[in-house]
């Protein structure tokens, strides 16, 4: 018995060795960044690098080729990059016959990020200064979106361990840059650290040799795969992702490949400025349609549908939360209450408005209130987008009301006929407005204008043009037009 019971503790040894050999393996997630940085961009690394997270991967290769884009896309994306702190992360400028090999603009913002950077041969980095769209095309950002951008770029480079003089020169076209050799050891410096060199020489035994300017004063930085690794910012030039997983020691680790689904694309088109527009535009003009019509319906729906659109596909930006829900639905209460409660047009349906308009800016963006240049420009941005969606939406619900009577195919869905008294219609009958009419008789209850008065022996509700009368007073009838009886006092 004892003879079984060893060989059967042999053979589950022997069989749980591959087991541990799998489970103990080494994984590598490889992660595109190509075309252009965009929100749908943002979806899709923010899944991925949380998928990574989860399954305690080795090392994560983003895949990077892209002339630029968004700037508050580029910094979502640095911040995704900075969360995977357990991880080696590396940014890979890669070459091949579908790219441009390069790493410009956001590109080069994103790749500074990583906890290292690769270039394949023939490509590039740099020329990250943030642009603006103007009436003549692209424009220069202002100072002030240029130094945010500086700061931020050169604090992803102190953090990493790169040459932060060379991250900024990519942002500052006034910095100049040149080549200057401490002690026989090549740095790159700007025209300011290397005077603070020169002036700390004597005291500390420096030996100062200036060489060629690596970028002039009025030009941006962008640096060649061959530059970046001769000046230190790159850990080496290699051709394929083979190559940087040899070089993170890495050549016999899972290789898991991802890449951006339809959806991650489609959420994109949802949160870009036009799709944005046209549903808070149709949702808005649903929802004053459907608040000015009894009961509930198509128009109700199509409100609905439109705002849980708008929320959804911010909320997997991850740029909604129960604020923005909350004050989104306390301004349709408020509008609701101004329209069918609170006489008048006043605070509360300003209030109401205010909030929903609120709400949808706040949907559109990760902060409250702006910190920065950048932030400032994007807040503009989404509040320009809100309000002209507000504006058109009013101006289109104007425009059905007028319209729709006068359309041949709506005239079964509006009231075109009035009941009025020149053709027949009214709540008294021809003969008693005849009877009332010009008679007299006394104030019964106080008029205020309206109370009660007996005419020719009958108890009949009157109302006077605005004065008020004593009981007993008498009275004249001026006008009958229908239920309403209008008198007045008898001058005696």
């Amino acid at each position: 018995m004892k003879k079984y019971s060893i060989l059967l503790l042999t053979c589950i040894s022997i069989l749980s060795i591959p087991l541990s050999l799998v489970a103990d393996g080494e994984e590598v997630y490889t992660i595109p960044i190509r075309g252009e940085i965009d929100r749908s961009l943002v979806v899709f690394l923010r899944r991925s690098v949380e998928s990574a997270v989860q399954e305690e991967a080795d090392a994560i290769i983003f895949d990077i080729n892209t002339f630029g884009g968004r700037v508050d896309s580029a910094l979502q994306i640095t911040t995704l990059i900075g969360s995977a702190d357990e991880i080696d992360t590396v940014a890979f400028v890669t070459t091949d016959p579908e790219s441009t090999g390069v790493s410009w603009s956001a590109g080069a913002l994103i790749s500074f990020s990583a906890d290292r950077i690769f270039m394949a041969p023939g490509t590039s980095m740099g020329a990250a200064a943030p642009v603006t769209m103007g009436a003549e095309g692209m424009e220069a950002a202002s100072e002030k979106v240029v130094s945010a951008v500086r700061a931020q770029i050169a604090a992803l480079a102190e953090k990493n361990g790169y040459n932060v003089s060379i991250a900024r020169a990519m942002v500052d076209a006034d910095l100049e840059l040149r080549e200057v050799f401490v002690n026989g050891e090549l740095r790159v410096e700007d025209r300011e650290e290397i005077e603070d060199l020169q002036r700390r020489s004597k005291s500390e035994g420096l030996s100062i040799e200036e060489g060629k300017v690596v970028s002039p004063a009025g030009k941006l930085l962008t640096l060649t795969a061959g530059e970046m690794e001769r000046y230190g910012v790159s850990s080496g030039t290699l051709s394929d992702t083979g190559e940087v997983l040899d070089a993170l020691g890495l050549g016999d680790a899972e290789v898991k490949s991802l890449d951006q689904s339809g959806a991650d694309r489609a959420v994109g088109f949802l949160t870009g400025s036009a799709a944005t527009s046209l549903f808070i535009i149709i949702g808005l003009v649903a929802l004053f349609i459907e608040i000015t019509s009894p009961g509930f319906g198509i128009p109700g729906t199509v409100a609905i549908a439109c705002f849980a659109v708008v929320f959804a596909s911010y909320a997997l930006m991850g740029t909604v939360g129960s604020v923005e829900l909350i004050l989104f639905v306390i301004g349709l209460l408020l509008l609701i209450l101004e329209l069918f409660i609170i006489p008048g047009f006043g605070v509360a349906g300003i209030l109401g408005i205010t909030l929903i308009i609120g709400s949808l800016v706040l949907s559109m963006q990760e902060f409250v209130l702006p910190d920065f240049e950048w932030q400032k420009n994007l807040l503009r941005r989404n509040l320009l987008v809100v309000l002209l969606s507000t504006v058109s939406s009013f101006a289109i619900f104007a425009l059905l009301a007028f319209s729709l009577p006068q359309i041949k195919l709506f005239n079964r869905l509006t009231l075109k006929e009035a009941q009025t008294a020149d053709k027949g219609f009214t709540v008294q009958t021809a003969e008693d407005e005849k009877r009332l009419a010009g008679r007299r008789g006394r104030v019964l209850t106080t008029l205020r204008p309206v109370g009660r008065a007996e005419i020719d022996g009958e108890i009949v509700y009157v109302e006077t043009e605005g004065e008020f009368m004593e009981p007993g007073e008498e009275i004249e009838v001026i006008e009958v037009s229908g239920n309403r009886v209008l008198v007045r006092r008898v001058k005696t």
